[in-house]
């Protein structure tokens, strides 16, 4: 419990990292409301459990923390205070326990979000902690209060701390749109511009390949850009392509893009084969074997075949060429999709406006969490680990504030 007498906080933001902010806070002994503008919390939290809630992920943390590439430096001790081990520790805790899936990532038992979030919310109702649903935060009013609308009309409260935790800007309609940042704005907090992360990008494929196979996979592949290098599975979209190997190349895609340079992927649709071996097997083909049937039997699944014929319609028949092509297949993106399906957003509340204890230097009292942060992760466990880890390390610097202003 706090040595001090119980202040009042409001949170808000219902999300992963105003959550476990409350939790804390209100476990030390403190009043805790959490205004959320949606009429349930974990709305996002929900949606990501869709597929299976990948809570965090297994590798080793030097690994992990290079994930968050340039945010690494500032992001990576406050994830080491909330580390992976002590998430799946704190998911035990509220009866749900973990496992780690083929891949590294993590995921509670149930692989869905519903059973964590009604434990946790559990958890929040015995520790006294109050919601206040369909409550949208509109700013500060002259008095320094914070301003709601609500079902009932508006409403203002003066607490003694508080925090946000809004979100991003991606998926707006489960409430994360960044209207936010107006608020922000106009009170001198430095602001980086949002950008979508962890999406598709778009390329131009022929109508067979987007008739034929728009949702079929492309598994066991890796993807390149640069010396960046990226091992998984993605999904043929009419549009383009989209899955965990493109989201993983998101933030280079998008800085070279920004910076106005073409960008070609290149795609491995053999990762597990070297070229010579490749080429080895290809010049096994029989005379007057069509070039179509050579590929299948190389491995390539229809859908690699079509994607192949497309980035190269004029396709070499020397197999060591060809076997060359296999393992770079030159893919031209044209655009990267949008924040509205977007499973992330870059940009946010630029770390220079923050203090060590996540306050916001231009507003005293007032702290920040989550992806409001100008950060970026890969899915795999990355971006809710540290919208917990952000989220806690700012309840600290709230229980810091009470204590020494």
């Amino acid at each position: 419990m706090s040595s001090i007498a119980p202040r009042r906080i409001a949170i808000i933001g219902a999300g992963p990292a105003g959550l476990i902010a409350a939790e804390h806070l209100a476990t030390i002994g403190h009043e805790v409301e959490i205004f959320e503008r949606m009429p349930t919390p974990g709305r996002k939290f929900l949606m990501a459990g869709r597929g299976g809630l990948n809570l965090t992920h297994s590798e080793p943390l030097p690994a992990f923390l290079g994930r968050y590439r340039e945010a690494a430096d500032w992001l990576g001790p406050t994830i080491m205070q909330h580390e992976p081990a002590a998430l799946r520790a704190w998911c035990e805790g509220l009866g749900q326990a973990s496992f780690v899936g083929s891949s590294g990532r993590v995921f509670p038992e149930a692989m869905k979000a519903s059973p964590l979030l009604r434990a946790w919310r559990a958890r929040l109702d015995s520790l006294g902690v109050r919601f206040h649903l369909r409550h949208e935060w509109t700013g500060w009013n002259d008095e320094g209060a914070l301003q709601f609308s609500t079902p009932d009309g508006p409403i203002a409260m003066q607490p003694d701390a508080t925090l946000l935790a809004l979100g991003g800007a991606s998926w707006p309609r489960l409430g994360s749109d960044g209207g936010w940042t107006e608020h922000l704005a106009g009170r001198g907090v430095a602001l980086v511009a949002f950008s979508a992360a962890n999406c598709g990008v778009e390329i131009a494929w022929s109508a067979v390949t987007q008739d034929r196979f728009a949702g079929a996979p492309l598994k066991t592949i890796a993807l390149s850009l640069g010396e960046d290098r990226v091992p998984g599975e993605a999904v043929i979209a009419r549009y383009g392509l989209e899955g965990g190997a493109v989201y993983a190349l998101s933030a280079p895609i998008r800085a070279a893009m920004a910076a106005g340079r073409p960008v070609t992927l290149h795609l491995d649709l053999k990762p597990h084969r070297d070229v010579s071996d490749m080429a080895a097997w290809l010049g096994k083909a029989k005379k007057g074997q069509s070039l179509t049937n050579t590929l299948r039997k190389a491995g390539l699944t229809p859908q690699a075949i079509s994607v192949l014929r497309d980035a190269v319609p004029d396709l070499p028949r020397d197999p060591a060429a060809l076997a060359r092509l296999i393992k770079a297949v030159p893919l031209r993106v044209t655009a990267q999709r949008g924040l509205d399906r977007a499973i992330s957003s870059a940009g946010g509340i630029a770390r220079t406006a923050l203090d060590e204890r996540f306050m916001l230097t231009a507003l005293p009292g007032v702290f920040a969490a989550g992806e409001m942060l100008d950060w970026d992760a890969p899915t795999g466990g990355y971006l809710l680990q540290a919208s917990f880890a952000t989220g806690l390390a700012a309840a600290r610097g709230v229980e810091a504030f009470l204590v020494n202003p």
